[in-house]
């Protein structure tokens, strides 16, 4: 169990939610593997009242994460390719990348944001990935990716044989990494002269104002905000210079680092840090009752789906991202509410959801079956989603979006 902040070292943890005993959101299970026992890990959040980092109580090691066959896949959808191409985009631009200059990217996946830059123009870029079957799969996409995490040894190994980055950027992957000193020491090893570190991470704000609870499973260790980053990085002479929303991922935070004084400090940064405390984001009391809210809101979800099933109707789920394993499992929705899931990525057809058991079939069952609802796991695409299954909509099937407030699309 954690024993002192991963931020500051502090030793002011309070607790303030409890999702219970879950397993690992992406240990989708084979048949063979329903027979067997399954681990269960427990999912509870602190706060540091000292710097204000929110964060997993308990740490489950990566080796068991993210190298046994990890099933996520960046480029599922077209709404998350369009959001790293303009990343990259925006970068080369914004910060003159030339074609020379080495860009690297901290938990790669299968390469889709360094295609991004390969699209600008720049021909050195490097991926970093820990996970050997994706890994393998952005090579195959020709991206030069090692098989590594990020640590100071690999900051090392790639500063000696292919020399400084301008750019590192990390998406999604901070929030992963349990030691920030250690990466924060990393960076600055791998970092050329103004060079800038840019990683974004859903929004502690947004979790709490949109009680986007399903967000928090094992991998996301952290859950960031602009004040204990900024102490962060303080900590090690970098500093924040920007800060910008995105919409990605149900509303994420864009980071700019550098190392202090080598850009001017937007009055982003100032004006985030002051937003987080007027609304009191690091007071108990108001984490307290998102809490609440929490389970208030899985009482009205089990209840409307519940309802629905009393009244004879059919319900199938739509996509399986880590985020909707938290919320089968806290709201204890299985096979007695969900027909089947379906979903995109290869990895995971065929298989069955971890701890609720349901299984994982592809997109055109849920054509060919027509339940009368689909539960939209993946809520933070919806648009993208009812788009594409618009034809199951126009054939009298229903959406149901779980989060915030669970409501009925039509």
């Amino acid at each position: 169990m954690l024993q002192e902040c991963r931020c500051c070292h502090g030793l002011s943890l309070k607790q303030f939610l409890d999702l219970g005993f879950t397993p690992l959101a992406d240990n989708f299970l084979s048949s063979t593997q329903l027979h067997e026992p399954e681990t269960y890990y427990p999912l509870q959040v602190l706060l540091c009242s000292d710097c204000g980092l929110v964060q997993l109580d308990y740490v489950v090691p990566p080796e068991i994460l993210f190298q046994r066959n990890y099933p996520y896949v960046s480029s599922t959808t077209e709404t998350g390719k369009e959001h790293f191409h303009s990343l990259a985009e925006e970068a080369c631009r914004n910060f003159k990348l030339k074609p020379s200059d080495l860009v690297i990217d901290i938990g790669s996946n299968v390469g889709v944001l360094l295609q991004g830059f390969i699209n600008q123009g720049i021909n050195n870029v490097l991926g970093i990935e820990p996970a050997g079957n994706i890994c393998q799969m952005a090579r195959d996409n020709g991206i030069e990716t090692i098989n590594e995490f990020f640590d100071e040894v690999s900051a090392s190994r790639i500063v000696a044989t292919k020399g400084k980055a301008k750019l590192v950027t990390g998406t999604n992957v901070v929030a992963h990494i349990d030691n920030h000193h250690a990466m924060v020491r990393a960076l600055d090893t791998l970092l050329d002269k103004k060079g800038i570190f840019i990683f974004e991470a859903p929004y502690l704000v947004n979790l709490l104002d949109n009680l986007e609870y399903d967000t928090i499973y094992h991998e996301h260790l952290s859950y960031l905000s602009v004040r204990p980053m900024n102490r962060l990085f303080q900590q090690f002479g970098m500093e924040i210079f920007d800060v910008k929303t995105v919409s990605i991922h149900g509303g994420s935070l864009r980071y700019f680092v550098t190392r202090r004084d080598d850009y001017p400090v937007s009055e982003n940064v100032v004006r985030f840090s002051e937003m987080e405390n007027e609304k009191q984001v690091y007071e108990m009391k108001n984490l307290n009752y998102f809490s609440e809210s929490v389970r208030n809101s899985r009482e009205e979800l089990t209840w409307m789906l519940r309802t629905l099933k009393r009244e004879g109707k059919r319900i199938a789920g739509v996509s399986a991202p880590a985020k909707g394993m938290t919320l089968l499992n806290y709201c204890g929705i299985g096979t007695d509410i969900l027909d089947f899931i379906t979903e995109k990525a290869p990895q995971k057809i065929g298989k069955y959801t971890p701890g609720t058991h349901i299984p994982v079939l592809p997109d055109d069952e849920l054509m060919r079956q027509m339940p009368d609802f689909a539960l939209l796991l993946a809520w933070n695409f919806a648009d993208e989603i009812m788009r594409n299954l618009d034809d199951y909509r126009k054939a009298g099937g229903k959406f149901i979006v779980p989060v915030p407030k669970p409501r009925i699309v039509v």
